[in-house]
């Protein structure tokens, strides 16, 4: 017998939304199972019952899906922007599912994004107390100077607290220009750009090459893969959701 859970926490689990924002969802008479509206408190099987939000149907647990995507500047990381502008959602238009951004790139930014529908690994990389390491390419101008990367390293205060340490090291340096990559532990808004900004760098590109464990690597701007089984006990390991506490 396949054992029942909340439905509101397998609408979350299934990255529809948030399970405050699920709870609501019920009660507002929007989620079936098995085609019958139900109240809140109310479980399912995650397997066996076929369960629906505004008549679409969730993935069960066997359904998750887990992609790497390339995403190229100009396009905003939301499922759909009220502003007309480009947005990630038009990149995966042929995956067979919802699934939805982890984390975020500014529109600006390029470079690695994970989009998942399951909320858990979402949760687990993107949550302020977990410290996945992210690495980024960032091209500067004028140049750096040693003193900005150990800034960089050590932390800059920005909005009344440092930043935590980050790694930082230069990868080019020419006259006028100099390309850093940047490994961040936490994921402040535009975190990297506000540093630079604060010490007089003009940050001129911005690539996102990793998230833990994922790379990049050579997949081309604005398509997708599918994670490795290797790359998500990888993340969940580092963040701290794949080992016991």
């Amino acid at each position: 017998m396949a054992q029942s859970e909340r439905v509101q926490k397998l609408i979350a689990q299934a990255g529809i939304a948030s399970r405050r924002k699920a709870e609501e969802l019920i009660q507002q008479g929007r989620v079936t199972v098995n085609g019958r509206p139900i109240k809140l408190g109310d479980s399912a099987r995650p397997n066996k019952d076929v369960i629906a939000v505004d008549g679409q149907r969730i993935a069960n647990s066997s359904g998750k899906i887990y992609l790497a995507l390339h995403k190229p500047r100009g396009f905003v990381t939301t499922m759909e922007d009220e502003r007309g502008r480009k947005c990630v959602a038009q990149l995966v238009e042929d995956v067979p599912g919802r699934v939805y951004p982890v984390g975020r790139l500014d529109k600006d930014s390029e470079g690695l994004l994970i989009m998942t529908n399951d909320g858990n690994l979402a949760n687990a990389v993107s949550h302020p107390k977990t410290h996945v390491a992210k690495t980024y390419r960032v091209t500067l101008r004028p140049g750096i100077t040693e003193e900005q990367l150990i800034k960089l390293s050590t932390g800059i205060m920005l909005d009344g607290r440092m930043t935590a340490p980050a790694k930082a090291r230069v990868l080019e340096q020419q006259p006028g220009r100099a390309v850093v990559e940047i490994v961040l532990y936490e994921g402040r808004n535009r975190e990297i750009r506000r540093m630079c900004e604060s010490m007089g760098l003009e940050v001129a590109r911005l690539k996102r090459t990793a998230i833990g464990p994922v790379r990049l690597s050579m997949l081309p701007q604005g398509r997708h893969r599918e994670l490795s089984r290797e790359e998500i006990a990888g993340l969940l390991a580092e963040s701290g959701k794949g080992r016991s506490r």
